[in-house]
């Protein structure tokens, strides 16, 4: 395990450890308890897992952003034509990807924290090796056989139709 990373693995069992303890609070200490401290620590080590996880392919690919808006700090691709797109390494956190055409692109080390794949077409998308990936945003999105997703997750029955 590379330095830098075995201090952030560190950092991150000890909030899981410290998360974990919280449940176990009497009702009026949980009250009291600082939860959005807790989320804030927690948020600040995924950044830093993430930065440190693109930081191997972000200088070696362009980022395709030619559809890019923003609303805010978030990245707007609401209903964006983005079939054969390369997102290698990208930052998309909180990203709106509602209705995207996402066939073939390769989300390889992107970071989709909190990205919106509402009705997403991910037909063909290797989602296999992105970041913080969950079950609820494979759900949301419209996927099929050819569709890579994390072994971790489960392939939604609503993909094998059609």
């Amino acid at each position: 395990m590379h330095k830098s990373t075995s201090q952030i693995h560190i950092i991150a069992c000890s909030l899981i450890r410290e998360a974990e303890d919280v449940t176990y609070l009497d009702p009026h200490l949980l009250i009291e308890f600082d939860i959005v401290g807790l989320r804030s620590k927690v948020n600040d080590i995924l950044v830093k897992a993430s930065e440190l996880i693109r930081a191997e392919v972000i200088d070696k690919i362009k980022i395709q952003t030619k559809h890019k808006k923003t609303m805010g700090k978030k990245i707007d691709f609401i209903g964006a034509k983005l079939r054969n797109s390369n997102f290698n390494g990208a930052n998309l956190r909180g990203a709106f990807l509602i209705a995207a055409d996402l066939r073939n692109t390769d989300f390889s080390y992107a970071d989709l924290i909190g990205a919106d794949f509402r009705d997403a077409d991910v037909r063909g998308a290797n989602l296999s090796k992105s970041i913080f990936l969950t079950q609820a945003q494979v759900n949301c999105s419209k996927g099929d056989k050819s569709t890579k997703i994390p072994e971790l997750l489960i392939r939604p029955k609503h993909w094998n139709i059609g």
